[in-house]
This record gives C-alpha cells, structure tokens and sequence, in this order.
C-alpha cells in the first residue's frame, strides 16, 4: 500500500512538473507568435537617384606592350671581342659601335687587295693608252679591265668583311642586358645585347570581330599597366589588322602611345580603353548600387506602395562601362529612379524601407 501511494505521488509530482514545463512553452510559442504577427519596422537605407551624363563610349580590352623596333643584337661573322664600348642600360644612337672583334686578319687581307687592285688599274691604264694605236688587241684591253674589276669587286669585298667586325646600334634605342665578355670568342649569332626603341612604343590587343565597326584608326587609346597604376599612357590606333582569327573571332588592334619617361617596357600586361570621338547620354548609378551575380545584375528601386509606404522592388539591369566609381545602365532603369546606394545584401523585394541618407543631398551639400 506504501509502494503503491508513493508511485502515486511520483506520477502526480513528475505530471505538475511537465505540465509546468509545456506551459511555459505554450506561453513562450504564443508570444513569439504575437511578435511575428507584428509588422517590421521599416528598413533604414541610403539611396540615389540615377543620373544621366554625357559619357564617351569606349572598348575596354587587355593587350602587350611591343617595342616599335626590339632586337637582340648578334653578329654575322666569328671572331675575338677586342673592345665593348656600352654598358647594360644605356641610351644609344643608331649607328653607334658597341663592340669591336678583333680584326688583324682581315685588314690584312684588304690590304693584300687593294694593292692587287693598284696593280690592276695601272695595267688597265697602259693597254688602255696603246688600244687607240693598235698597240695591243681588243681582247687584250678587255682581259685587263675584267682584271681591274674583279680586282676592286675584291676590295670591296674585303672591305665588307671588315665592317662586319665593328658592331653598330641599327637604331636609337635603349640597350638591356650585356650578354658577351671582353676577350670571349664568339660564334656566328651569339646574342650580344637586347636594344629595344621605347618612345613611342605599341599596345597590342584584340577587339571582339562584333566591335569591329566600333573602331577606326585614329581613334583615342588610354592604357594602363600594374607596374605603374596610377599613370595613363595616351596614344591613338594605328593599325587594324586585315582579317579576323577564326579560332576566337577577333581581330587584332594595333595602337601608338607616347612613352617619354619610358615606364612602359615591351611585354608588359596592359588594360586598354578604345575611345569613340562622340559623346552619349547614358543612365547611372554609383558602383555600390548595383548587385552582381551569376544570374545577372540588379538595383534595388525604390517605390511606394497603395498605402503611400516607401517600399524596395528588385529589378534586373543591364550594366556597362565603369568611370569614377559610376556604372553605365544600359537597360532596365529610367532617369530620376530612386536606388539603394548601400546595404544591399539585407534586403528583400516588398520590404519597407525608409531613407535614412539621401547620398545626392549629401553631395549637394559637400559642395
């Protein structure tokens, strides 16, 4: 009988226990309920109004730098280098020596021609006196002047060879890196040293073939490379290629910039800007309006709604051109349309909003 009230008691202290406890949840659930059912305070956002600007219309692509001349310099015949008159990293001139081979033997042997060729023209001189009185026949006359100019053509020859022993810029530019030693035997073609023209120098690049009509020559060029940022180098299109590739259908652009200060090094990576000579009217927002993703760009518009409540509505645009932390809308927004600047990620299409900052007035009021 002790057992059985004990159980008893157990069962009643255990049920007010759970009770207890399914109570409290029900009240927790049914003001959790309650807040839910309340409506959500409106957002605050910072907003912009879309603009329209007058803008220039350019083909952003990415291209290399190549030199308008770049060579490395090697020599036509083998010999000893006698003298090296440069060093790596200077500034020539076309025409200037930069090395010597040792050349003994081959003015040595110019010398041996020419006096073979003295010997020659004076032979060629007297039969050329006695043909006029049928002193000596006419082949002989003819056998001394082939004499006299195989004799010079030798000379000339020789002289030739001798000039290829002296080593000349063939045009002004500056000089890389020394590749040959004072006193190295060199074979023929040994790379002596790198010499490229650097002012003005050429952009390379390639335009989609749809682009193509886009551009001509003549028309505006602005580049930029990582090596220097915050330069522009300015230059126009010089060339156009005649054909397309018909692997990547594009063609290839060839455009001239101004190098002065000589920043710009042949192979570097370079973004350019083709520019059309006339302005246009487009639609835009500042960089942090825009959300972007796979499945497309969006803005997030601000409206009201039938009860005359600031509401956000996402809409789906078409984005071009970027300039001064602006985007270029080319489809799906109109002028004077109110977006969200900022805060993008913690919005919902439908929500309330209310416009805490308004970045046009805070514009208006900076200046």
């Amino acid at each position: 009988m002790r057992t059985a009230s004990r159980f008893l008691i157990v069962i009643i202290f255990l049920g007010v226990v759970l009770g207890g406890i399914f109570g409290y949840k029900f009240y927790q659930f049914g003001q959790m309920e309650e807040q839910f059912s309340q409506p959500q305070p409106p957002a605050q956002i910072s907003a912009t109004t879309a603009k329209a600007e007058k803008w220039t219309p350019e083909l952003k692509a990415v291209g290399s730098v190549e030199a308008i001349n770049g060579i490395e310099v090697a020599n036509e015949v083998p010999g000893i280098v006698e003298t090296i008159n440069f060093e790596s990293g200077d500034t020539v001139k076309k025409g200037d020596i930069l090395i010597r081979l040792d050349a003994a033997i081959d003015e040595a042997a110019l010398r041996t021609r020419r006096a073979e060729a003295q010997l020659a023209e004076q032979e060629f001189k007297r039969v050329s006196d006695l043909l006029p009185k049928r002193a000596v026949s006419q082949s002989q006359y003819d056998e001394t002047k082939a004499n006299f100019d195989a004799a010079r053509a030798r000379v000339n020859e020789a002289e030739a060879q001798l000039s290829k022993k002296v080593i000349r810029a063939p045009f002004d530019g500056k000089l890389g890196l020394r590749l040959i030693d004072q006193g190295e035997y060199i074979g023929t073609g040994t790379p002596i040293v790198e010499i490229n023209m650097l002012n003005p120098i050429y952009v390379d690049y390639t335009l989609s073939e749809k682009e193509l009509p886009r551009v001509a020559r003549g028309y505006d060029v602005v580049a930029t490379v990582a090596a220097v940022p915050e330069n522009t180098f300015k230059g126009t299109v010089s060339a156009i290629n005649t054909s397309v590739n018909p692997e990547t259908r594009t063609v290839r652009i060839r455009a001239t910039l101004e190098n002065e200060d000589n920043l710009l090094r042949p192979g570097m990576f370079a973004t350019v800007s083709t520019r059309q000579p006339e302005d246009r009217e487009v639609i835009t927002v500042p960089r942090t309006a825009i959300s972007y993703n796979t499945y497309g760009d969006f803005v997030f518009v601000v409206e009201e709604n039938d009860d005359g409540e600031l509401i956000v509505n996402r809409r789906t645009v078409q984005t071009g051109n970027t300039r001064d932390a602006r985007v270029a809308v080319i489809d799906g927004l109109r002028e004077g349309e109110q977006v969200v600047s900022k805060g993008l990620l913690r919005l919902r299409a439908g929500q309330r909003v209310e416009v805490q900052d308004d970045s046009d007035k805070s514009a208006e009021a900076s200046e």
